[in-house]
């Protein structure tokens, strides 16, 4: 009998840099293996620490930081 394990490749959280801005939104900035899914992911989280329940992506922007290319900002609702 033989197993096969799958091992799914993803970010850890503690990799993004996330922010409050003052205009309630939330800042993140994406480490280059991030993809566009475990973004989302964790602009829910913050958004859910505030007692909100949704992430809607307002805007995104590429950077000049190496280690952060994409920036991306997020409304809770």
């Amino acid at each position: 009998m033989s197993a096969c394990i799958i091992l799914a490749c993803s970010t850890p959280p503690s990799e993004f840099r996330v922010y409050q801005q003052s205009d309630g939104t939330i800042g993140l900035h994406v480490p280059k293996t991030a993809n566009e899914a475990e973004t989302h992911e964790v602009a829910e989280a913050e958004c859910k620490k505030l007692g909100k329940r949704t992430a809607t992506l307002v805007d995104s922007r590429k950077t000049v930081n190496d280690r952060f290319p994409m920036s991306y900002t997020y409304l809770c609702r």
